[in-house]
This record gives structure tokens, C-alpha cells and sequence, in this order.
């Protein structure tokens, strides 16, 4: 099952998460905040918010197009560096707050569910906390994808219910590589 990244979404969500934040936050503390939305999104909704592949990493799950705007240094200029700062001393800020207009009443409802949850918590503790998801495999140094059928089945949902979000997904996929070809 592979989701569509759209990086104005996730853009928009890490803006919405550090704004509510203060404006500033370690930046692996941000990642753990939108891959626990995005996880509980797919366990609501079938969907992510973000689209972004799920991986296993050391420090636990995180978003791996996410990480990589978060921790590479050359990046094309494009909407996250327009909202999101560099890191500096492990943290990230806000530049510039969007108008949010890409995340549904829902998306926003959920980032704020999150945020109440855990945006307190200290980061260590958020990977610790990630540590303990039944999704979490230890890559010992590297990173391995996680399937989000693997999710969805440890919550609970049947083969069937999995493989009709399956259906959606790829449906969903193959409509805006359509959608992109035509533009």
C-alpha cells in the first residue's frame, strides 16, 4: 500500500504542529508528532495526511520524505523551505505560517488531537514511546519500510477491510499519476 506524498500537506501540517508549539522544536519531535497523526489518520480514515512513506528508523518510526526535508542540507527550493527553517541545534521553526488551506477541518481537528496528547512531551520519551509500536522493527543502523496493511491489521481491521483500503489507495494513486500526466 503506497500513499501519494503531497508535500503542500505536509508542509502545512508541520507549520500547523510547530506554530502550535511555540513557533520552535526539535526536529525529531516534530517528525514523531506528524507520523503519530499520520498513524492515526490511516487507523480513522484509511488515509494519511501527509502520504508519505512510513519507515523504521533507530530513533522509531518516522516519515521518510518528511526526515529527509528535515535533515538534508541540499534541498530544491519548494514549499517547505518557504514555511519550515533549516535545523539549527536540532530544532526547526516556522518562517512564514501558511493559511493552512490544504488540511481539511478534520486533518487540523487531528493535529490538535495529537499535539494535546503529546505535544508536552519531551522528545526522548516520544521515541521511546515509538519504540513500543507494534509497527516499529529495529533496522540496527539502516531503515525498513513499514507496510501500513501491518498497522491497520494490528488495530484490528480484517484482511478484507485492509485490502478494500488497499483498493482505495492504489485507485487514488492511479488517478493523480493520471491527473499529473494531463497537466
Amino acid at each position: 500500500m503506497q500513499f501519494v506524498f503531497d508535500e503542500r500537506k505536509a508542509t502545512h501540517a508541520a507549520a500547523y504542529l510547530l506554530a502550535r508549539g511555540g513557533g520552535t522544536m526539535p526536529y525529531i519531535k516534530l517528525i514523531k508528532l506528524l507520523y503519530l497523526a499520520d498513524r492515526e489518520s490511516l487507523l480513522e480514515t484509511g488515509y494519511t495526511i501527509t502520504g508519505d512513506r512510513m519507515v523504521s528508523m533507530d530513533k522509531g518510526p518516522v516519515l521518510s520524505r518528511v526526515y529527509d526535508h528535515l535533515v538534508e542540507e541540499q534541498q530544491q527550493p519548494g514549499i517547505w523551505q518557504r514555511f519550515i527553517s533549516p535545523p539549527e541545534n536540532f530544532c526547526v521553526s516556522v518562517r512564514d505560517e501558511p493559511a493552512y488551506e490544504s488540511l481539511s477541518d478534520y486533518e487540523i481537528g487531528l493535529l490538535n488531537q495529537v499535539f494535546e496528547k503529546f505535544g508536552d512531551w519531551d522528545r526522548w520519551a516520544l521515541v521511546e514511546w515509538t519504540h513500543g509500536l507494534p509497527e516499529w522493527v529495529d533496522p540496527r543502523g539502516s531503515s525498513l519500510s513499514i507496510d501500513p496493511a501491518v498497522i491497520l491489521r494490528e488495530a484490528g481491521r480484517s484482511d478484507d477491510e485492509v485490502r478494500g483500503i488497499a483498493a482505495e489507495v492504489e485507485a487514488i494513486r492511479a488517478f493523480r499519476q493520471v491527473a499529473a500526466m494531463t497537466r
